[in-house]
């Protein structure tokens, strides 16, 4: 019997380091077939790292791999030893991917499937294979690093919400490239009206990307249920709340088997964020015990808002008895 579970849970690990992999793999393929050959730029770190190559043409998985292990020593002395072994392997996957693709996938190929197409077609299809990549990513619990450690760190000093620090910074880092000189594959310094277009596009492709992970991740509008079990309640609802920005529900609970009293935690947020309230809960409590399941709908504030249709003869009875 236990070898049994032990070799299931094996199989386990394997399929989900599988399917890191792959999603890793898409996410090097649209950078280097779509965008790098067309100077396009995203946001991230990647992004920052693709603005370095066009500039010095330093590699890219170099510039990733240097930025994101600065981001992991940093975010772990501020957060702790939140960041699984799947989020460090899709880092060092990713860097490698980044460094060896451009080198191995024929130029034939990419002028082909990219050049030939313009570059607006090539961010739309960057912008998705990335985004399927990063989706399938997250879906096995690992994560490409970047800019959501430094919003993590961020919104442990001040009150922010995380998904607006990411935003901001993929904004500024996409703005940023103006700064910097681009340089075609040809060694042609590219025009500032063509980088001009290159923010533009850039700003497409963060928003395409950002879609596809959505969509993969089951669609934006979807949302889970967590209960948290925790004996950092306090320091985990306020982390949740305040640093979040998510509403938390504390629920008077029983374990039958002690005949303890205890808090459960109860938190709904977009599914989108199920990784980032991971990494808080596995920062503060990494023997907390979580329940995570999927709702059909959320209602409320800072989720869908009640749409109904009121009949004709129901505001007849309404405007009647005012």
């Amino acid at each position: 019997m236990g070898s049994a579970v032990l070799n299931r849970s094996f199989a386990t690990i394997l399929k989900e380091y599988g399917l890191v992999t792959i999603g890793v793999i898409s996410y090097a393929l649209g950078w280097t077939i779509f965008l790098l050959p067309n100077n396009l730029i995203g946001g991230g770190v990647s992004g920052f790292a693709s603005i370095l190559f066009y500039a010095t043409g330093l590699p890219m998985g170099v510039t990733y791999f240097i930025l994101n292990v600065l981001l992991l020593i940093i975010g772990t002395k501020i957060l702790g030893t939140g960041f699984g072994g799947k989020t460090i392997y899709a880092i060092l996957m990713t860097s490698l991917m980044l460094s060896i693709m451009p080198k191995i996938i024929p130029s034939d190929f990419i002028h082909e499937f990219a050049l030939s197409n313009g570059k607006l077609i090539c961010t739309f299809l960057g912008g998705i294979i990335a985004g399927f990549g990063i989706g399938l990513s997250i879906s096995q619990g690992g994560s490409t690093g970047g800019t959501d450690i430094v919003a993590l760190v961020w919104c442990r000093f001040y009150s922010a919400s995380p998904g607006r620090v990411i935003l901001i910074i993929d904004v500024g880092i996409i703005l940023s490239s103006l700064l910097f000189p681009s340089y075609t594959e040809a060694g042609e310094l590219l025009p500032f009206t063509e980088k001009l277009a290159v923010v533009v596009y850039g700003l497409i492709q963060v928003t395409v990307s950002g879609y596809a992970i959505d969509l993969y991740l089951s669609g934006s509008k979807q949302s889970v249920q967590a209960f948290i079990f925790t004996k950092k309640v306090t320091e985990m609802a306020d982390a949740i709340a305040f640093d979040m920005k998510r509403g938390v529900t504390v629920l008077p609970a029983k374990g039958w088997y002690s005949k303890e009293d205890k808090n459960v935690l109860m938190v709904v947020t977009r599914k989108t964020d199920l990784n980032l309230l991971l990494r808080y809960v596995k920062s503060i409590d990494p023997d907390a015990f979580l329940s995570v399941s999927t709702v059909m709908g959320v209602y409320g504030q800072g989720f869908d808002t009640i749409k109904v249709k009121a009949k004709k003869h129901d505001v007849s009875k309404m405007t009647a008895g005012n």
